[in-house]
C-alpha cells in the first residue's frame, strides 16, 4: 500500500495538539493518554480525568505494556517490550482527520492477566484503510495492578479497574475522537475473550449508557466474571498470600512482588471455584448483575450484537493442562465438584466418544466460552438484533498442530494482521495472498460497523438460533448448529 505523506498527523483535541505519523497509508497516534497515570496514590484507583497541556505533544512510539509476563501472542520483533504501570493509552488509526467517520472501538484480551492495544497482532491500520473507518485501541489495567478484584480492602481500592479504564476510554472517544476524523455518535466496541467478556459488562453497566451503538463479541468467557462477595473473600486472601495485614502497603509494594502473589491466588482459585481469580465482579453499583442475568432482566443497552466463538477454543490450553480449565478427566470431575455434581452426567453424555481428547477439548471449550455464550445470547437477543457466528476455518499451521479452530485464532482474519508474528504462523502467505476467510471476516465486521448490516446473515433468536458457520471457502446458515451441548448446558446457566 503507499504512503500518502500528505495525510496530516497533527490533530488538536480538547485536551491539546498531538504528533501522529502514518502506517499503512492511514494517519496513526500511539501512546495517547485517554487518562492520568495510575502510578503512586493513584493505583488501584479508578482512572482519574487528564488535564489539558500547551504545544504540541507526540503521539509516535507506543506506551508501556501493562505489567505482565511473556506471552506468545506478544512475542513478535515489532511488539512493544517495555511494561510499566504508565500504561492508560490508546492508539488511533485513520484514513481522513477531516470526515466524519464510524469508529471501532479494539478492546484486546487475555485474561485479564496478559494483553495490550499496541500488540502488532491487534494493529488497526488494515482495518481503517479497508473499511474507512477510525479505528481506537484500548490498553488498560490487567493482572495485579487491574485484573484482581480489591475493593473490599477498604478506601483507596476501587472495584472493576479493568472496567472503569475501558469506559474512561470510551468517555475519551466520546470527547476527543472528532479531532481524528471520526463520528463520537457512531462507535462500535468489539473485543476478544476477556474483550469480549468486557464488551458484554459494558452492554450491562449502566456508566457505560451512550458510549457506543454496537458491540462486537469474539469468544467472551463469562467465567471471568464473579459475584462481588465471592472477589471479596479472594482479595482478603490475597493479603494472606502477601504476608500483609496494611492493605495500604499495596500502594508501595513493587509490582513483580504483587505478580507472584497474585499468580498463587489464580492456582487456588482454580480448585475452589467454577470462576477464574483474575476479572470482573458483578453486584457493584458499576456492574449490578451479572451479563447473563442483566440480559434476562432487560437491563442491557439495546444495542446490535454480534457475537460467536470458534469450534476449538479449549485445544490450544489443553496442551499445557491448566487446572482452571476442564481438559482432562480430572479437572473436568473437579469442575463439576464445584459447580454441581448434579449436573455431570447429563452434560457428559452430550459429547460422543467421552473422554477422548476431542470430546475432552469440547467439553473445556464449552465450559469457559460457548454455554454461557449461548445463555447470554437466548437472553439478549430477545430484546435486540443479534447475529451468532460459529468460527470453523482452520489455518493449515494449527492444521498440522492438530489444534483446529482454536482460541484467538479468527483475530488475524479480521484485523487482516498477517504481518504480525502470530499471523505469518497462521497464515504464511496471508500478507500476500490474503485467504477468502479474511476478506469475507473483515466485510461482515465493516458492514455491520458502518450501518450497512452483515449480508446474507440472519438473526440469532430463540426461535431458530439460526447460526453463522464461518468457514475456509465459504460460508453457512444453519439452524442451532449444537443444539445437543446447549440444552445439556442449559441447566447451569
Amino acid at each position: 500500500m503507499a504512503v500518502d505523506v500528505a495525510l496530516p498527523t497533527i490533530v488538536r483535541t480538547p485536551l491539546g495538539d498531538l504528533r501522529g505519523t502514518i502506517d499503512g497509508g492511514v494517519s496513526v497516534w500511539r501512546g495517547v493518554p485517554y487518562a492520568q497515570q495510575p502510578v503512586e496514590q493513584l493505583r488501584f484507583l479508578a482512572p482519574v480525568p487528564l488535564e489539558p497541556w500547551d504545544g504540541v505533544r507526540d503521539a509516535i512510539e507506543h506506551a508501556p505494556l501493562p505489567p505482565q509476563g511473556k506471552s506468545f501472542v506478544g512475542a513478535g520483533r515489532d511488539d512493544p517490550k517495555i511494561r510499566g504501570e504508565e500504561c492508560l493509552t490508546l492508539t488511533v488509526w485513520s484514513p481522513d482527520v477531516r470526515a466524519s467517520l464510524p469508529v471501532m472501538v479494539w478492546i484486546p484480551g487475555g485474561a485479564f492477566v496478559f494483553g495490550a492495544g499496541q500488540l502488532e497482532l491487534y494493529s488497526g491500520a488494515r482495518l481503517a484503510a479497508n473499511g474507512n473507518v477510525v479505528v481506537v485501541n484500548v490498553t488498560y489495567r490487567i493482572g495485579a495492578l487491574g485484573g484482581l478484584e480489591l475493593s473490599a480492602l477498604g478506601e483507596g481500592f476501587d472495584d472493576n479497574l479493568a472496567l472503569r479504564d475501558q469506559i474512561a476510554a470510551l468517555t475519551w472517544v466520546r470527547d476527543n475522537i472528532a479531532a481524528f476524523g471520526g463520528d463520537p455518535d457512531h462507535v462500535t466496541i468489539f473485543g476478544e475473550s476477556a474483550g469480549a467478556t468486557s464488551v458484554l459488562a459494558l452492554l450491562a453497566s449502566p456508566a457505560a449508557e451512550g458510549l457506543f451503538g454496537r458491540a462486537i463479541a469474539q469468544s467472551p468467557a463469562l467465567p471471568l466474571i464473579a459475584d462481588k462477595a465471592l472477589r471479596d473473600r479472594r482479595a482478603h486472601r490475597y493479603l494472606e498470600l502477601l504476608d500483609v495485614t496494611d492493605p495500604s502497603r499495596l500502594k508501595v509494594l513493587p509490582q513483580r512482588e504483587l505478580r507472584r502473589g497474585a499468580a498463587k491466588l489464580q492456582i487456588e482459585s482454580a480448585t475452589e471455584t467454577p470462576v477464574l481469580g483474575y476479572g470482573l465482579a458483578h453486584g457493584t453499583e458499576l456492574l449490578p448483575h451479572h451479563p447473563i442475568e442483566a440480559a434476562r432482566r432487560g437491563e442491557v443497552h439495546q444495542v446490535p450484537l454480534i457475537i460467536g466463538s470458534n469450534s476449538h477454543e479449549a485445544s490450544m490450553f489443553a496442551r499445557v493442562k491448566p487446572p482452571m480449565l476442564p481438559t482432562t478427566e480430572p479437572t473436568v470431575n473437579g469442575y463439576f465438584n464445584r459447580v454441581g455434581p448434579e449436573y455431570q452426567d447429563a452434560i457428559i453424555a452430550s459429547y460422543p466418544g467421552y473422554p477422548s481428547r476431542q470430546a475432552l477439548v469440547a467439553v473445556g471449550s464449552d465450559a469457559m466460552f460457548a454455554a454461557p455464550m449461548w445463555a447470554f445470547a437466548d437472553a439478549y437477543s430477545a430484546f435486540v438484533d443479534t447475529y451468532m457466528y460459529r468460527f470453523d476455518h482452520t489455518a493449515w499451521g494449527l492444521k498440522l498442530l492438530g489444534l483446529g479452530a482454536t482460541h484467538g485464532s479468527e483475530i488475524v482474519h479480521v484485523q487482516h494482521s498477517y504481518g504480525s508474528f502470530v499471523g505469518m504462523l497462521l497464515s504464511p502467505l496471508g500478507a500476500r495472498m490474503m485467504p477468502s476467510v479474511g476478506r469475507r471476516m473483515q466485510r461482515a465486521w465493516l458492514d455491520f460497523a458502518t450501518g450497512a448490516g452483515p449480508q446474507d446473515w440472519p438473526t440469532y433468536g430463540a426461535d431458530g438460533r439460526r447460526t453463522r458457520i464461518i468457514r475456509s471457502r465459504s460460508d453457512v446458515t444453519i439452524e442451532d448448529p449444537d443444539s445437543v451441548r446447549r440444552i445439556a448446558w442449559a441447566q447451569v446457566h
